[in-house]
């Protein structure tokens, strides 16, 4: 019957998901600030079209949060479903095979940005909802909360749940924005590491000057800048940051024994993204490193002259935006704290050195044992024929563990997407066969939690 349900009704579904994906909400923008208010507007319709109660679009720190619910009963249990409809840039956009804001059906696949990353995954919760409410099925509450500033960072949502704790009052929040193993192995995630992120600013002279006159004179601000940059980790990958690993638990042997039995073909990982080795923390697996160990990456840099042909400068200001992703009991103010006393104790002299921290959150770990985790599991195997695996990835979303501190609630993710969705970068995807699978997983959830004490 779900199966059904979805085949006869995929056109209609599709139409309703590009919809929300024509709209170019990209938060860290400030030109799109219209679009953060249409598309925050438009998904008020759809959960109203899919049959909540009550929907709103209310005001926050930053950008509105899209809040529907529907309560059958004030003593039943409810779940809390949480996604964000703002988007990551599209740049560069000349390596796109489409138009990332006019979505495409290719190959049994929908090509857009935000076809995953979370329009696409947030719809799919969304049409499991209005299935079990066309149908009769749904004996708990639910409520939706939409933000549109996940992307950096989530900065109003903390504040916007304090406000209001008593709306968001659940027993358990269902997230989809995180990914499986493989379309053949699903996974839940049970883990998520956290996040710290700085823009670093060096200066030099007080402008631009010949590098031949001044050459050998005086100390390049890009040079510093990589001196610097190239201290923050050695060579065996292990973050130099005095007192970083100070609150690391390391993993323990149970759990080093069950990722070491999850199904991982590196030749096919490294073949995947073009790359001819592997390279991390020394003495743990690749797997061990992306889902439960720290990490450092410098995300961006710039300065000086970077046109067509030589112009031969020595520039006044080099900048570079760098990372740290972060495991449980990590605390990323504290680590933000690290971080801006060390760069400053190992700038050269020649140079001011700036560190400005944009944004971060902690990481999470959810229970196996929970009841919700077991509906969720039962679900998965329902929709995919297959046990899923419980797995730490390696990205974050820093406001799950925030939901904790301040709501007091676990997260179940059941993400859908795939490594070559391509999130965050050209030519993002979902396959149109996730989107089925989803729907009926988390349609199968709902149903599954009734059941579980």
């Amino acid at each position: 019957m779900i199966k059904t349900y979805i085949q006869e009704n995929e056109q209609r579904l599709l139409e309703e998901l590009t919809s929300l994906i024509r709209i170019p909400s990209i938060s860290s923008k400030s030109e799109h600030k219209p679009d953060m208010l249409r598309c925050a507007e438009r998904w008020k319709e759809l959960l109203l079209q899919a049959g909540v109660d009550r929907a709103e679009v209310m005001p926050s720190g930053g950008n509105p949060m899209v809040y529907g619910e529907k309560i059958f009963d004030t003593t039943a249990k409810t779940v809390l479903i949480y996604g964000h409809y703002d988007v990551m840039p599209v740049e560069p956009l000349e390596l796109w095979n489409s138009k990332p804001f006019e979505p495409e059906i290719r190959d049994g696949r929908l090509w857009a940005r935000g076809a995953d990353d979370d329009k696409g995954q947030a719809f799919i919760q969304a049409k499991a909802f209005e299935y079990l409410v066309a149908n009769n099925l749904l004996k708990h509450n639910v409520k939706f909360i939409f933000e549109g500033e996940e992307e950096i960072g989530s900065p109003s949502l903390e504040a916007f749940c304090e406000q209001h704790k008593e709306l968001l009052k659940a027993d358990i929040i269902l997230v989809s924005d995180t990914s499986m193993l493989s379309a053949e192995q699903p996974s839940l995630t049970t883990g998520l590491r956290g996040l710290a992120y700085w823009q670093v600013e060096v200066t030099g002279p007080n402008r631009d000057l010949h590098s031949g006159h001044f050459g050998g004179a005086v100390m390049n601000p890009i040079n510093a800048l990589c001196k610097m940059i190239a201290q923050l980790t050695d060579e065996d990958g292990h973050i130099t940051v005095p007192g970083f690993y100070d609150d690391v638990e390391d993993i323990s042997p149970a759990e080093r024994e069950l990722i070491a039995g999850i199904p991982f073909d590196e030749e096919k990982y490294k073949k995947a993204i073009n790359v001819n080795d592997v390279f991390g923390e020394k003495g743990y697996s690749t797997l061990e490193r992306n889902g439960c160990r720290p990490a450092f990456d410098s995300c961006g840099i710039w300065g000086g002259y970077t046109g067509e042909g030589a112009k031969t400068v020595i520039p006044s200001k080099a900048f570079a935006k760098i990372s740290t992703r972060l495991v449980p009991n990590q605390q990323s103010e504290k680590i933000a704290r690290l971080m801006c006393n060390y760069l400053q104790s190992i700038a050269p002299k020649g140079v001011i050195v700036k560190v400005d921290y944009l944004h971060g959150g902690e990481g999470y770990v959810c229970p196996i044992t929970l009841p919700a985790y077991r509906a969720a599991e039962r679900a998965f195997e329902v929709a995919f024929g297959k046990r899923p695996l419980p797995v730490r990835r390696g990205g974050s979303i820093p406001i799950i563990a925030t939901f904790e501190k301040v709501l007091g609630i676990k997260t179940i993710l059941m993400g859908f997407g795939l490594e070559s969705n391509a999130i965050h970068s050209p030519n993002e995807n979902m396959p149109l066969e996730m989107y089925r699978k989803g729907i009926e997983a988390v349609i199968n959830f709902h149903l599954f939690f009734d059941e579980e004490d």
